[in-house]
């Protein structure tokens, strides 16, 4: 086969444009040879339950699925009756970057919430959570937050905890969107169990991608009463692997150890290291905090243009400028520095 890339290129653009750890290809590689029950009826996905539960407790249960789309929408769909809602912070990824499928694929009514950094508290959830009972209003039933947030931002385990409670007094289920769950624990130095379980959260979207493996992410429900018919909706969904021994072995090999931790320390070192890098480099600004592996910048329009020709990474705001710069967990020094000097350089 001819290698099609220059493997020693890398961007900012999303921990998404990231390989696959060494680790997860050889967990692959153990897990292929001879023939397993498709499904999901795998010795694989059976050992899999094990390795969930020891992170997010005995009552834990995890469904494979392909994509973090899918997750979010089947444990949402799960969660809701057809004439109820998913309260949501306005920046939310269930609302600006999932192109419709909560609303298209789940039908799915979001009560979206404007918020400064990307975070519902209890009196933003307020905003939304009213109308029960008022046959013209789509009914509130969950509220959805990410960890970390499509802002970059983290939620304490209290601050998670608050929204569950809150929620929870209020009759609603809350979900988790943990497509980089494991940024926000290894930013707090917590178990993945203290920002979920533990919290109150009821249903959890895992991400896997984003920090290491070659694809697959999980709904993992954590209160069974919360969610009812995973196993149909995943299949209606189109996300029943067929080989889900290769998707459950890289969840083994990401979470049985501490590669989970590894790769998001890592991630989020070389976000510290960027944020560090470019603060004082006269034409940048960096109007957000950083609390894990993404940069947000402010750049002129044409410096933009000319370092996104030498590095991949997104505009986030065209009016304001704004970009955003994400590490990954096979980000190195060496091209943080060489991507810092690059916009010096643009900037000079």
């Amino acid at each position: 086969m001819t290698l099609r890339h220059d493997p020693q290129l890398k961007g900012f653009a999303s921990d998404n444009y990231a390989g696959v750890h060494p680790e997860i290809l050889q967990a692959i590689a153990v897990a292929n040879g001879g023939h397993q029950i498709a499904y999901g009826d795998d010795v694989y996905t059976e050992a899999l339950q094990d390795v969930f539960r020891k992170h997010f407790g005995e009552r834990a249960q995890a469904w494979p699925v392909f994509n973090g789309t899918a997750a979010n929408v089947v444990s949402l769909r799960a969660m809701t009756a057809h004439w109820e809602a998913v309260i949501c912070a306005e920046t939310a990824h269930i609302h600006t970057d999932e192109g419709g499928a909560p609303e298209v694929a789940g039908g799915i009514k979001l009560l979206t919430v404007p918020t400064p950094d990307g975070k519902l508290t209890p009196e933003l959830i307020d905003r939304q959570a009213w109308g029960f009972g008022d046959v013209h209003r789509a009914q509130p039933r969950v509220v959805s937050i990410a960890n970390t947030t499509e802002l970059g931002t983290v939620y304490t385990p209290d601050e998670v905890a608050a929204v569950c409670a809150h929620a929870h007094e209020l009759g609603l289920l809350v979900h988790l969107d943990g497509s980089r769950l494991t940024n926000a624990a290894a930013a707090l130095d917590v178990p993945l169990r203290a920002l979920t379980a533990d919290a109150g959260v009821d249903v959890l979207s895992f991400g896997g991608t984003k920090i290491g493996m070659l694809y697959g992410e999980a709904v993992v429900v954590l209160n069974p009463e919360a969610a009812t018919g995973v196993d149909y909706i995943r299949k209606t969904f189109m996300q029943l692997s067929s080989k889900m021994r290769f998707v459950s072995a890289q969840f083994e090999a990401l979470l049985s150890g501490d590669l989970w931790l590894r790769n998001a320390r890592q991630a989020n070192a070389m976000g510290k290291r960027l944020a560090e890098a470019v603060r004082d480099i006269p034409g940048v600004e960096v109007p957000r905090p950083v609390e894990a592996n993404a940069v947000f910048a402010v750049l002129p329009k044409d410096v933009t243009e000319r370092l996104q020709k030498r590095f991949r990474f997104y505009t986030w705001n065209e009016a304001t400028g704004e970009v955003r710069w994400m590490c990954a967990f096979d980000t190195t020094e060496a091209d943080v520095d060489a991507f810092a000097a690059a916009v010096a350089e643009e900037l000079g």
